[in-house]
């Protein structure tokens, strides 16, 4: 038990507490911020809407950090969308900017295009995190995650984050060792995070990516400066974790 006790606490400090529904209100955000502040300790963030950026920051204390999704959850090529929404984020408090990459155009090609989409985006977030959702579950094919993960490290994003959790196929192991591994081996790895989303709902799948974070990246990367994990539901088997229950099975959303 002490094992999944110690992966909870790891989890809980570097959770980005999320809530992204397309229905989502002010009483959602309201909520969302008052579980933050959890009776174990807070999360490392909350990831919300570019709307409710200003309420969630009013809410919580400037300890946990506040991210909020650009081009989301489509990643189209649309540098307008992406800046606007970067310019929201950041005008009402924001810390911290989870872009979508336009991931079907560089998977079709439009690589130029793609770079210049995360250049642009990464201007306008001066003293900000800068965290690019590859959506690898989508790109599937390991060189096109490769690709992805390098355009990302190339124009200086903070983390690469695995998924929007809105497509059919989110978080894999699999995908996660072709990302980490590009941050190994990249020339600013040793400052990139890691944030996997989309599917991780229990202690147990956190715990996957945890051991493979630790194995690529060191023990050193096992704080919220370099690893994070983006969902909604995860804080609920952190909490029973915590609260004595034994550790749920590790889902299949992954």
């Amino acid at each position: 038990m002490s094992g999944a006790a110690d992966t909870a606490r790891l989890a809980l400090a570097c959770l980005d507490l999320t809530s992204l529904n397309d229905a989502d209100t002010p009483a959602d955000i309201e909520a969302l911020c008052r579980r933050a502040r959890s009776r174990h300790g807070d999360v490392a963030a909350v990831c919300v809407w570019p709307r409710f950026v200003a309420q969630a920051r009013a809410a919580l204390p400037a300890s946990i950090r506040v991210a909020a999704v650009a081009d989301f959850p489509e990643g189209a090529l649309d540098p307008g969308r992406a800046l606007r929404d970067t310019a929201e984020i950041v005008d009402a408090g924001g810390d911290e900017v989870d872009l979508v990459l336009p991931w079907r155009a560089l998977a079709a090609g439009q690589v130029r295009e793609s770079h210049a989409l995360v250049a642009a985006v990464r201007r306008a977030t001066p003293g900000r995190t800068l965290k690019l959702i590859l959506e690898s579950g989508e790109l599937a094919q390991p060189d096109l995650i490769g690709a992805a993960a390098r355009l990302g490290l190339d124009e200086g994003v903070d983390f690469l984050k695995t998924s929007t959790g809105k497509t059919a196929h989110s978080a894999t192991p699999e995908a996660a060792r072709v990302m980490l591994d590009a941050i190994r081996t990249h020339g600013r790895g040793a400052t990139v995070g890691f944030k996997a989303s989309g599917g991780i709902r229990r202690v147990a799948d956190a715990a996957v990516y945890i051991d493979l974070v630790r194995s690529a990246l060191g023990e050193a990367a096992l704080g919220r400066a370099r690893l994070r994990f983006g969902a909604s539901g995860l804080l609920g088997d952190i909490e029973a974790v915590l609260g004595g229950a034994a550790p749920a099975p590790a889902g299949t959303g992954y």
